[in-house]
């Protein structure tokens, strides 16, 4: 499969739309990121399952933004919508071949009963304070 150009209109589509979801965020101007660019498409050839993203931080400036990229090449994944893996610099095709494996073997149910514990740990810490600060 071939990369995909994704936007800020169609990033949130692309996650609902496919179980897992690699991006690359890029610039033209960047030496990395056009090293990179070769391995993530040949990779992404290689994996039908996966849609390989590609967001060019230049165009989509609020996108990366909102992504909290302050570093290019960043590459993330994605699985049922969930972000799985974040990490900033290129990638040979060796070690972006184990990201998309451990990514297809991570048990989501794990994962979405991990995030679903955080946020009742959260939402009863927030609870707590709100009624400590009633009690005074």
């Amino acid at each position: 499969m071939a990369t995909l150009e994704v936007t800020e209109a169609s990033l949130a589509p692309t996650l609902e739309e496919n179980d897992i979801v690699f991006v690359d965020f890029w610039a033209d101007w960047c030496q990395p990121c056009k090293q990179f660019a070769p391995t993530y498409e040949a990779v992404s050839d290689k994996h039908d399952d996966v849609v390989f993203a590609k967001v060019d931080t230049e165009a989509e400036q609020q996108l990366a933004s909102a992504a909290g990229i302050t570093s290019i090449p960043t590459l993330m994944a994605f699985r049922e919508k969930v972000l799985v893996f974040s990490q900033p610099g290129a990638l040979n095709a060796a070690q972006l071949d184990q990201v998309i494996d451990a990514v297809k073997e991570l048990d989501m149910e794990k994962v979405h009963a991990e995030i679903a514990e955080r946020e009742n740990e959260t939402a009863a810490s927030d609870g707590g304070q709100s009624k400590d600060e009633s009690a005074s």
